[in-house]
C-alpha cells in the first residue's frame, strides 16, 4: 500500500471516526476515494478534505457548509473566495455559539437561585416537622 493512499479502516485508526462516517461524507459527496473494487482507497487530498470537514463539524458548521466551502478551493483565486466565505460562516457561527453561551450562563443563574430557594423550602418543612416532634 503505497503511503499516498489510506485504506478505510487505517482512515479510521488515523483520524478515529467510523467506516459509517466516512461511506457517509463520501455519499455527500465531502469525500472521493478511489474504488479498486468493493476496496476505498483514500488520497491525501481526502485525508486533507477529512480533517477540514471534522474541524468544521466541530466548530458547528453543518454538512453543506463544509460542501460548499470545500468546492471553492479550486476557483484559481489562490482559495481567496474560499477563505473569505470561511470567515463569514465562522463569524456567524461564532455569534451563535456566544448568544448560547451567554443564554446558558442566565439559565445556570435562574436555577442556582431556584435551587437555592428550593432548598431553604425544604429545610424549614424539616425544622417544622422536628418542631412538631
Amino acid at each position: 500500500m503505497s503511503e499516498e493512499k489510506m485504506t478505510i479502516r487505517q482512515m479510521c485508526d488515523a483520524f478515529d471516526v467510523t467506516p459509517r462516517t466516512l461511506r457517509f461524507y463520501e455519499s455527500k459527496e465531502l469525500l472521493f476515494p478511489e474504488r479498486l473494487g468493493q476496496k476505498r482507497l483514500f488520497t491525501k487530498r481526502d485525508r486533507a478534505r477529512l480533517k477540514l470537514i471534522l474541524r468544521g463539524k466541530r466548530f458547528g458548521f453543518s454538512l453543506e457548509e463544509i460542501r460548499q466551502l470545500l468546492d471553492l478551493y479550486h476557483l484559481g483565486d489562490q482559495q481567496q473566495t474560499q477563505l473569505a466565505r470561511t470567515v463569514t460562516i465562522a463569524r456567524k457561527r461564532l455569534a451563535d455559539m456566544e448568544r448560547q453561551r451567554d443564554e446558558l450562563t442566565q439559565t445556570i443563574a435562574e436555577m442556582k437561585q431556584q435551587l437555592e430557594w428550593g432548598e431553604k423550602i425544604v429545610a424549614s418543612s424539616a425544622d417544622l416537622k422536628k418542631a412538631a416532634e
